[in-house]
């Protein structure tokens, strides 16, 4: 199974937020073990509601499997133990700023002298050099900056960021695939290295394809709402009772959607003869095939253009995803038993086979492992005590 083909893996994680705790939590996912490094206060994602149990349901959703040690990184005390773990590790993953790792003596040159074998991944919003590598980033601006938000949205609307944080999670996949390169590349040659992936290269990368056409004809790109720059239709239309996606621009499926329609003579207009045409007469298209479609729901629309092999589908709201029979069938969500939250829906990684859970432990509470890890790597439980002691009085469970 893919959820076990990591066991063994050491992974020291010094991420917070999304992004970084991404690429933690697939690993964790499969397989690795991944100590989470946190200050006593906790990592910032634990301060994002909505809250159960007071437990922040964003926090529990990207770090399950993990274990949490509390330490103060600038106590040299405490700073030692996270070179011993390091010393240990396969995997450090960290996501501060350029340098703070240096200038808390936990950076990739002094601890490659400690661990030679190590990979060592920072995850940054714009990169260790350039001239806006000390700026901090969030997914928002980051989507903002990088053009992503440029392209998103209605024509003439005011700006719109994707909703869900996708320049946070595409960064952790990058930096997972990344830290498995590393470590297949370690495995082969014998030695680690240190790897870095950020916000900025990640949401261009999502736009590949784009910047490719704006660089072949120089011309910027606008918003265009639901509808695909390069090909029609290939968009959302209206029906009687609202909308539905369609994807009609393969000359087979054009000419199908035009039957369906009861618009056979739509194949032969020049205006809509191929998808060239069509993306330039894209207002007329969707006005002669909304005139058409408005006479039926989308139950019905769906169900003839399913027939005649039309790529389409409902426009779902997260009710309506999470009740259809794909969702069900592929047993997306699973519950997982937090000791504090209670009992709690996620969705399950896309990792795990149907039926069977990718979760094996649910998000730690702060703290919760440290006396356990410090334990494995041969600390003495009288001098857990004296370490833990700043951390108690902070309140923090050791």
């Amino acid at each position: 199974m893919l959820t076990q083909s990591l066991v063994g893996l050491k992974v020291v994680d010094f991420t917070q937020i999304t992004a970084g705790p991404t690429c933690t939590m697939m690993l964790a996912d499969l397989g690795a073990d991944v100590v989470k490094i946190e200050a006593p206060a906790g990592e910032l994602g634990r301060a994002f509601f909505p809250f159960v149990g007071g437990e922040s349901v964003p926090f529990m959703s990207i770090n399950q499997n993990k274990r949490s040690v509390c330490l103060n990184l600038k106590d040299p005390a405490h700073a030692e133990v996270a070179r011993q773990l390091i010393a240990q590790a396969d995997v450090v993953v960290e996501s501060f700023r350029p340098e703070v790792m240096e200038r808390l003596s936990l950076g990739y040159a002094s601890m490659r002298a400690l661990n030679p074998r190590l990979v060592y991944c920072s995850v940054t919003a714009y990169g260790q050099d350039g001239p806006w590598k000390d700026r901090p980033g969030v997914d928002g601006v980051v989507q903002a900056v990088s053009g992503l938000m440029s392209v998103t949205g209605d024509t003439g609307a005011a700006p719109c960021k994707v909703q869900v944080p996708v320049v946070d999670l595409v960064t952790g996949y990058w930096a997972a695939v990344a830290v498995l390169a590393a470590v297949q590349q370690r495995d082969r040659e014998g030695h680690g290295q240190h790897i870095e992936v950020d916000m900025f290269s990640s949401a261009l990368a999502l736009q590949l394809s784009a910047f490719a056409t704006y660089f072949a004809d120089g011309v910027i790109p606008t918003r265009l709402g639901s509808a695909a720059p390069y090909a029609a239709p290939n968009e959302a239309l209206r029906c009687a009772d609202g909308w539905i996606m369609v994807a009609a621009y393969h000359p087979e499926r054009w000419a199908a959607l035009c039957a369906v329609i009861g618009r056979p003579e739509l194949v032969s207009d020049a205006r809509f003869v191929d998808s060239r045409s069509r993306v330039a007469h894209r207002g007329e298209l969707i006005q002669v095939l909304e005139d058409a479609m408005r006479s039926r729901t989308k139950r019905e629309w769906l169900q003839a253009f399913t027939a005649a092999d039309i790529i389409c589908g409902p426009i779902n709201d997260y009710g309506e995803v999470v009740a259809c029979g794909q969702f069900v069938q592929k047993q997306m969500g699973e519950t997982v038993t937090h000791p504090t939250a209670g009992s709690l829906t996620m969705l399950r990684s896309p990792f795990a086979s149907p039926g069977a859970s990718a979760a094996r432990t649910p998000a730690p509470l702060l703290g919760q492992h440290t006396r356990e890890v410090l334990a494995e790597i041969g600390y003495a439980s009288d001098a857990i005590d004296v370490l833990m002691a700043a951390s108690v009085a902070h309140g923090v469970p050791v």
